[in-house]
């Protein structure tokens, strides 16, 4: 009786696989690149993390510049999302504006390892790729923010220029976010009372009553 050959099995990925592989790409970079640095990133480091050969890995990616890139690009463009939606709130100015540093403030301690990488880059990672994200991207998030300032100056509330106003309420929150993530050694107070303590400062000199 003749024997039947068994066909074998295909290794092609299921549908939807490649999306979800990226995505674990990105997360396993965005690590490594925080951990050993950019130079200390190789592709077969990253390959290894989600447990492909480098060759599978450049499938998705030429090098780790593009990788980086699109982990900065990403980043930004999650935070657009939630400050468009902020900015576009029926609200007072200066409530939306305490609204958009707030989004600042949670999405760095939310996403600590690409808040390191979009905002507090080093060269190799500026020149990388991050740098080139905050120019596409991370400039347009500002001046969104530095819109609504405008409103607040527009309506005789600030005491201060818009531009100075605005600069002061982003490094504040912003300095706040890069030192709790950056030094967690230190005795910070509860962190929900330190944003908050120091915010209401920071607007109580820049916006009249």
């Amino acid at each position: 009786m003749p024997t039947t050959a068994t066909r074998p099995k295909s290794h092609r990925k299921p549908k939807g696989e490649g999306h979800v592989r990226r995505a674990e790409i990105l997360a396993a970079a965005e690590r490594i690149f925080v951990e050993r640095g950019y130079d200390g990133a190789t592709i077969r480091k990253i390959a290894d993390e989600v447990g492909l050969s480098s060759t599978a890995l450049y499938m998705h990616f030429p090098d780790k510049a593009a990788i980086l890139l699109e982990i900065c690009k990403e980043a930004f463009q999650s935070l657009d999302r939630s400050m468009g939606h902020i900015a576009n709130l029926k609200a007072a100015p200066e409530v939306r504006l305490r609204a958009l540093i707030e989004a600042y403030v949670e999405f760095g301690f939310e996403n600590p390892n690409a808040y390191r990488l979009i905002y507090l880059t080093r060269p190799q990672e500026a020149d990388a790729g991050a740098q080139t994200a905050a120019q596409e991207v991370g400039s347009a998030l500002f001046e969104a923010f530095e819109t609504v300032v405008r409103e607040v100056e527009a309506a005789g509330r600030l005491t201060t220029d818009a531009r100075t106003a605005a600069q002061v309420i982003w490094a504040g929150g912003h300095g706040v976010v890069s030192l709790m993530i950056t030094k967690p050694y230190f005795g910070w107070v509860e962190r929900d009372r330190l944003v908050g303590t120091m915010l209401d400062t920071v607007f109580g000199g820049l916006i009249r009553a």
